[in-house]
C-alpha cells in the first residue's frame, strides 16, 4: 500500500471498540492501513468512513477491496464496497 495522505493522522477514538487489541494512540496508519481499512469497511459510521476516505486515498481503499475483501469482509459489506468502489468481483 502507498503512504496516506495525512500521515499524522490517528485512529478516531471512536473506532476503539473495533481495535480491542491495539492502542489506539500507538497505532501507525501507513503500516497497519491495511487492518484499518478492514475495520472500518466493517464497522465505520458515517463519520469514520469519511475519516478513513480522508487518510487514504479511494484507489488505496479500492486496492484492498480487490485483494483482501473476499477474504476479510463478510456479505454484505464485501458487495457494498464492491458497488461503492467499483472494483469487480475477483476469485480468490
Amino acid at each position: 500500500m502507498t503512504t496516506p495522505r495525512h500521515s499524522s493522522t490517528s485512529v478516531p477514538q471512536s473506532l476503539e471498540p473495533f481495535f480491542q487489541e491495539y492502542d489506539l494512540t500507538n497505532l501507525d496508519v501507513r503500516r497497519s492501513a491495511a487492518t484499518i481499512i478492514e475495520r472500518v469497511l466493517q464497522f465505520g459510521n458515517r463519520a469514520e468512513i469519511h475519516w478513513l476516505f480522508q487518510t487514504y486515498s479511494r484507489s488505496q481503499v479500492a486496492d484492498w477491496v480487490r485483494q483482501w475483501g473476499h477474504y476479510a469482509l463478510p456479505e454484505p459489506h464485501l458487495t457494498f464496497w464492491r458497488l461503492v468502489l467499483d472494483v469487480s468481483e475477483t476469485l480468490p
